[in-house]
């Protein structure tokens, strides 16, 4: 895989992880042996007759055949002879042995712990909008896990048939989600792909709906983003999860109502909970114009001291004590 792996040399996250980075000798066995080693080549022995090893009985010199390892093939991305590619020049035959590198040994998917090593040998923060472009390519239903299908028709989709040509993918993946309707897409794909499909969810929690709204704008975030997150998290009793028409709506109302709100309309098809947000950041933006109101005319240094959270007293024209946290 090159330069991709050897950045990569101590990783600080994992992909969806739940119980945090573990890997037991077996699975990291498994991963040295998909992996490869530099230094771990061993040499043929030598051929036991008085002859060279590559001459043959008659003097003839034997024709050399290459000696390939199929995984670390399908990893760095060389050809193979015996492997045809299809139609688009891609080896089918690779990417289905890069999925076998990930692959749970019980389950034909790429799993939790098979996609944190996964996103580590990419080079990627599991965390980051990449990984989240990535599962959008590869149409990916379910949060933490690749099925065969998914990823092999995914590869397909970006061509690419190794670790190497998947991140050499990512710069065009991110310019192709800045278009209009593709990002429309990749939107609505973020609300499925947070829903846990074994559980049977139809709306997504409060704090992954955050979590995913801040994920996915990572490119292009809209000016009324951060107060309407802030929203969420301060009104908890009456907000218990995100239904899909809330989440995709809020992408319309991003798009449709200016920075000021001065053209919301509550007799407009929004839903109600946008209303509510709505009165809930005017009040808020009055607060503060209360409060720059009330800073006027307040010597600038007064203002700064106050920002700072000290009160400074003055007594006898002389400078009085300094107390932090207005004590």
């Amino acid at each position: 895989m090159g330069q991709c792996v050897t950045k990569c040399k101590n990783p600080t996250s994992s992909l969806g992880s739940k119980s945090g980075d573990k890997e037991s000798g077996s699975k990291s066995h498994k991963k040295s042996s998909c992996m490869g080693s530099a230094g771990g080549h061993k040499e043929e022995p030598s051929a036991p007759c008085g002859k060279p090893s590559g001459e043959l009985s008659n003097g003839t010199k034997a024709p050399e055949v290459p000696v390939e390892t199929p995984v670390i093939s399908a990893l760095m991305g060389e050809p193979r002879k015996e492997d045809s590619p299809d139609g688009d020049g891609l080896s089918i035959k690779h990417i289905e042995e890069l999925f076998s590198c990930y692959k749970d040994e019980q389950e034909d998917a790429i799993l939790e712990e098979g996609m944190e090593r996964f996103c580590i040998d990419l080079c990627v923060d599991p965390a980051e909008f990449r990984v989240l472009v990535l599962a959008w390519k590869f149409q990916a239903a379910t949060m933490c896990k690749f099925t065969r299908k998914e990823f092999v028709e995914g590869c397909k989709a970006i061509q690419a048939d190794s670790l190497e040509g998947i991140c050499s993918r990512f710069p065009c993946m991110l310019l192709d989600a800045q278009g209009e309707e593709n990002f429309k897409d990749l939107y609505r794909f973020t609300f499925q792909f947070g829903l846990d499909a074994d559980e049977g969810q139809r709306s997504l929690q409060r704090d992954i709906a955050i979590a995913l709204w801040r994920l996915v704008f990572t490119q292009d975030m809209p000016s009324i983003l951060e107060h309407w997150l802030d929203f969420l998290a301060e009104n908890p009793p009456g907000i218990r999860g995100i239904s899909r028409d809330t989440w995709n709506m809020f992408l319309n109302f991003t798009q449709a109502i200016g920075p000021d709100l001065s053209n919301y309309s509550e007799d407009e098809a929004w839903p109600s909970l946008f209303d509510t947000f709505v009165e809930w950041e005017l009040e808020r933006r009055k607060r503060e114009e209360r409060r720059a109101a009330s800073d006027e005319g307040t010597p600038t240094e007064t203002r700064r001291r106050r920002s700072l959270g000290t009160d400074w007293r003055e007594t006898d024209g002389g400078r009085g004590s300094q107390t932090w946290g207005g004590h």
